[in-house]
């Protein structure tokens, strides 16, 4: 799994590549950490184009993004889902959590 963070204009890009399984959640999250500092003021995009698969703990990971970030005000936008990924949210429920483009 690897996941880039990157800011550009308002948002922070943040682009995942790989399997979000449960060996790559604990990386996954201590990479992320930054992205919802307090101080950090901004919506996520979670550029998801590469995203093979997600476990529960990789939705885990992304349900704690979302609440810090919606508690800021900001939002959290799943971008270019591939529709297996896209039925694990349907079926955990997460899809009506989530924005997704």
């Amino acid at each position: 799994m690897k996941t880039t963070i990157q800011e550009l204009d308002e948002n922070i890009i943040v682009t995942m590549v790989g399997s979000l399984d449960t060996a790559a959640a604990i990386e996954t999250e201590q990479i992320l950490k930054p992205v919802t500092a307090e101080e950090v003021v901004k919506d996520i995009v979670m550029e998801c184009q590469e995203l093979e698969y997600i476990a529960s703990s990789g939705l885990r990971i992304l349900l704690d993004v979302l609440k810090k970030t919606k508690a800021k005000g900001k939002r959290v936008i799943l971008r270019n889902v591939n529709d297996d990924i896209k039925n694990v949210f349907k079926i955990t429920g997460f899809i009506n959590l989530f924005e997704f483009e």
